[in-house]
């Protein structure tokens, strides 16, 4: 059965920096690019960031390029999501998502497993 579990969530201020992490169970990790989303309130689910198995290739959403910064280590089944800089805009529920098989890694489609998602507020 895969897991993958959220955490790091929190209100923060705008200007400050959260880390999240998803710890992933019951899947060949480094076998699956690994993506995160997030949700505003009332709005859609939308992209942040993802990332290949090998790390080899990255990808952010522009609303977050250069703020944000996903990792992953395969050795402990677990990907990141360093946000810096944060903005009251980037409250939302922020989701990881494991997919194995893609077209452009930045769709829901593109993934397979999902977590329950974390609680960001940015507070201004």
């Amino acid at each position: 059965q895969v897991q993958l579990v959220e955490s790091g969530g929190a209100l923060v201020q705008a200007g400050g920096s959260l880390r999240l992490s998803c710890a992933a169970s019951g899947l060949s990790f480094s076998d699956y690019y690994m993506g995160w989303f997030r949700q505003p309130p009332g709005k859609e689910r939308e992209f942040v960031a993802a990332i290949t198995g090998a790390s080899s290739r990255i990808n952010y959403a522009g609303s977050v390029r250069g703020r944000f910064t996903i990792s992953r280590d395969n050795a402990k089944n677990t990907v990141y999501l360093q946000m810096n800089s944060l903005k009251p805009e980037d409250t939302a529920v922020y989701y990881c998502a494991a997919g194995k098989y893609y077209s452009t890694l930045t769709l829901t489609r593109d993934y397979t497993y999902w977590g329950q998602g974390t609680q960001v507020r940015v507070s201004s």
